[in-house]
Parts: C-alpha cells; sequence; structure tokens
C-alpha cells in the first residue's frame, strides 16, 4: 500500500480498493463512495444526467433511505407491496432501470453485466468497514461522472490545477477505509450467503412522509 508520491495523491489507496472488488466481484469498474444510500442516489442522478425521469418502482419493505433517494434524486416513486416482490434476499432492482440495491450481497463474480450495482460496507453487512459504499459498472462514461459527482466536481488532479464544469456532492470514501477494505479482502472467502433481514423490514407505506406516493398491491 504505497502513497503516490509522484502525484501527490493520497487516493492511490482507494483506487486499489476499487479495483480489489472489481476483481472480486466481477465488475469491469468499481466506484467508491462514503455510503450505499448516496451511491443509489448517484445512480438515480446519472439517469438524469442522461435525460431520463421515469417512474421507480421499489418493494415497499426496505431500508427507509431508498425510497428518499429516488425522491431526493427528482424521480417519482412506487412502492409495490406485493409479497412476491418483498420476498427478495440480498438484492432488488430499481425497476425500470438497471440498478440494483445489493446491499445485502458481496460474493465473488457477482457483478450483472450492464447494471449498476450498489454495495453496502455498513458494520451490519459483509465488508465491515462501519461505513462506506461501492457502485459496480461496466459503463465507462459513468463512471467518469461518478468520480466527479462524488467529490464536488472535482477530478482527479490536484485541486489547484482543476477546473471545476460540473456540480458534485461530498461523499467520496477516505482512504483510511480504502485501507480497512483492502485488509479485510486479504482473507475474505471466494463465496458468502446473502444477508437476511431476522426482524423484517416494516412496510414503508406506513409512515406518514410516503402516505402519498401509489403504491402496487
Amino acid at each position: 500500500m504505497s502513497f503516490d508520491k509522484k502525484n501527490h495523491n493520497p487516493y492511490s489507496i482507494v483506487k486499489q480498493f476499487e479495483e480489489a472488488v472489481a476483481n472480486y466481484t466481477g465488475s469491469k469498474y468499481a466506484v467508491s463512495v462514503d455510503n450505499c444510500t448516496n451511491a443509489l442516489f448517484l445512480c438515480l442522478m446519472y439517469q438524469r444526467h442522461l435525460g431520463n425521469r421515469e417512474i421507480v418502482t421499489i418493494p415497499s419493505k426496505t431500508y427507509l433511505s431508498v425510497p428518499q433517494s429516488v425522491i431526493h434524486s427528482g424521480h417519482e416513486l412506487v412502492f409495490d407491496t406485493r409479497f412476491e416482490t418483498n420476498n427478495w434476499r440480498g438484492i432488488y432492482k430499481l425497476n425500470p432501470y438497471q440498478i440494483y440495491d445489493a446491499a445485502k450481497r458481496f460474493t465473488g463474480g457477482m457483478y450483472i453485466p450492464n447494471s449498476f450495482m450498489c454495495l453496502s460496507f455498513h458494520i451490519k453487512k459483509h465488508l465491515k468497514l462501519g461505513k462506506g459504499g461501492m457502485i459496480l459498472t461496466d459503463d465507462f462514461d459513468a463512471v467518469k461522472w461518478f468520480k466527479k459527482a462524488r467529490y464536488e466536481g472535482r477530478g482527479e488532479v490536484l485541486y489547484h490545477e482543476d477546473d471545476i464544469d460540473m456540480l458534485g456532492w461530498n461523499m467520496y470514501m477516505t482512504p483510511q477505509q480504502a485501507a480497512h477494505g483492502l485488509a479485510l479482502l486479504q482473507n475474505y472467502p471466494n463465496s458468502m450467503p446473502d444477508i437476511g433481514e431476522d426482524n423484517g423490514y416494516r412496510d414503508l407505506t406506513e409512515f406518514t412522509v410516503f402516505n402519498k406516493y401509489p403504491r402496487i398491491s
């Protein structure tokens, strides 16, 4: 694990972690962020960047931040309350996009081609960094956009040498988190089962804040 002295870039360790995760999961690229919620948000915002603004349908039983990411990104939200949709394990799709919430899956060769898969490194997930996330993709144009969007529109050069040409967010992974992730990956198994939700998610349509959103039943 070396510091990039030539370019004075402390984030080379982050790139090493991204490459290690991409290699493990079978994706062409992996872009690190500070958590899975923001990974989903950036994927949805990238669709807006492409000019897409669809109705996004998600299970009604998932984590609270997922519908909030849909709403904050400017898409319309629909909850699917059907049993068959909410009986998911490990991963589910944010329809109609090829965006997957894969917060409860981290295993070798898991990547689905032509998709955006969002990972979580929360303390309750597989790779326990405490916090952190990743976007798996094989779309190079998306990777370029994600890397700027996660870091206030900055590129991968020194701040004083950069030219900011887009608005972004403060959503990057720190080198300390990446170093921890690399250490954990050293002895990580080639295959891991999905994580279950022992107590089950509460149906989000029961919350006042989501009462006005349509649902499929």
